[in-house]
């Protein structure tokens, strides 16, 4: 069977879009014709770079046009790809150790490559094993919120089968990082559906914004911190927004009045909650409706089930297995999602990641509950709750707090305690507050849940 079927079936349909604007970078449009000769130009590059099938290329960018068009043609030359952001450079280094680095290509802020040998190749089984079906694979990192990072391997031709289904073409924010599953999912969704990724100068909300408004943007893929920056900053009333026609979520829990309130700013736009996992990829979803957060996850290629109250998953599209660290399916394959879940009928409301849930002398605290709450209380802009190891009780909640105004940590923990009373049991009001300054989020956008 031809492992490659899938990317060749992506590359052929740019043709029936030639003219068709597949990215918007800097301003500029790029065609799909035009993407096209940069896929081909970047084929007789790698060629000349002597890279190999099965080789494994790291590639450091953005959703630029000539990182994809580089992308694009290691997947058509099924090499192995470990696309890398800027932002995670300080661990770059280590990335490039694990999963066995042949080469590198690195792009600059000009969308200028470097190609260098980098012969870390150590014959890990498992890139074998890929390298065996003779199809492109794909190295994703996790963030290392619980842990050192782990490689997670896939073969990229089970992440492309679902996009030959034809869905709707949006021009699209690709707001997710070039290292992200969802990322990745995105850019292949867009061009499966010849769709046009606008490309943001950066993750600001201020650089988003302009790009929606400027460029019609209608489909913007976020997290539930980014739109609480976008609500804080009162982006909807200094930027045209009206484009936006859906408004995706996921990577984290969102606050119900977050969504309450993106919901008010953003009338006109359909709200979707998102569901995947690096070591799955990315599930279809429905949400119940704008304002729930009620999800029904899974799809043809997916089976889902709750076990103990955490959601379990079976995917075709499966990881290979971790480059580091052991396998996490159990006998029948099923895969341990780690999230914390109710389930009504056939939606799942998510509370968060068992990680993150805080043991108080035995009893689990969701963070998302007492956020909820404390982010009631005036002044409040943003708030993370993690633990911290206690001699007597394991873990004590603690709460950090941005607020728009300064206030000793005292006085927010006396107004936070008092606002919890009968809304709060005892082991879930914060015996610590941390007021800060900085939203409490990674660069990811993402809830900061460990000190």
């Amino acid at each position: 069977m031809d492992r490659t079927r899938h990317i060749e079936w992506q590359l052929a349909r740019f043709a029936s879009g030639r003219d068709h604007a597949a990215m918007v970078w800097r301003d500029e449009t790029v065609t799909y014709g035009e993407l096209r000769e940069r896929v081909d130009a970047w084929v007789a590059r790698l060629n000349a770079s002597e890279i190999q099938t099965g080789d494994c290329v790291g590639v450091i960018g953005d959703f630029s046009p000539e990182s994809v068009a580089c992308l694009l043609a290691l997947v058509a030359q099924r090499c192995i790809v470990v696309p890398l952001a800027w932002e995670s450079q300080d661990q770059h280094e280590q990335f490039f150790a694990i999963a066995e680095l042949d080469h590198l290509v690195h792009f600059d802020r000009s969308d200028a490559a470097t190609v260098v040998a980098r012969n870390g190749r150590r014959n890990h089984p498992l890139l074998e094993q890929v390298r065996a079906r003779r199809g492109p694979g794909l190295i994703l990192f996790s963030s290392g919120s619980t842990g050192a990072p782990k490689a997670i391997l896939h073969e990229f031709e089970p992440l492309l089968a679902k996009f030959r289904q034809p869905r709707r073409a949006y021009r699209t924010v690709n707001f997710l990082l070039f290292d992200h599953i969802g990322g990745v999912n995105t850019l292949f969704y867009t061009l499966a559906n010849l769709g046009c990724t606008v490309v943001p100068a950066d993750r600001t909300v201020a650089r988003v914004c302009e790009a929606v408004a400027r460029h019609g943007v209608e489909l913007l893929p976020t997290s539930p911190s980014f739109l609480n920056l976008m609500l804080l900053e009162r982006a909807h009333e200094h930027y045209d927004l009206s484009s936006l026609s859906l408004i995706t979520y996921g990577t984290e829990v969102m606050p119900e009045r977050t969504l309450a309130m993106a919901n008010e700013a953003f009338p006109g736009a359909r709200f979707q909650q998102t569901y995947g996992l690096s070591e799955l990829g990315i599930l279809r979803s429905k949400s119940r409706d704008n304002r729930s957060l009620l999800v029904k996850v899974g799809g043809e290629d997916f089976e889902t089930r709750v076990r103990n109250g955490t959601l379990w998953i079976r995917a075709q599209s499966s990881m290979v297995g971790y480059l580091n660290a052991p396998s996490p399916f159990d006998d029948e394959g099923w895969f341990d999602t780690g999230d914390a879940v109710v389930q009504e009928g056939d939606y799942y409301r998510i509370l968060g990641r068992e990680s993150d849930i805080v043991n108080v002398g035995g009893q689990k605290v969701y963070p998302a509950e007492v956020e909820k709450v404390v982010a009631e209380l005036p002044g409040v802009i943003d708030i993370a709750i993690r633990g911290e190891e206690h001699m007597i009780l394991g873990n004590v909640v603690v709460a950090v707090v941005q607020m728009r105004d300064p206030i000793p940590a005292s006085e927010m923990k006396r107004r936070i305690v008092a606002h919890a009373k009968g809304r709060l049991q005892p082991f879930m009001v914060p015996a610590k507050v941390k007021v800060v300054t900085e939203s409490p989020v990674t660069y990811r956008f993402k809830k900061v849940r460990r000190a």
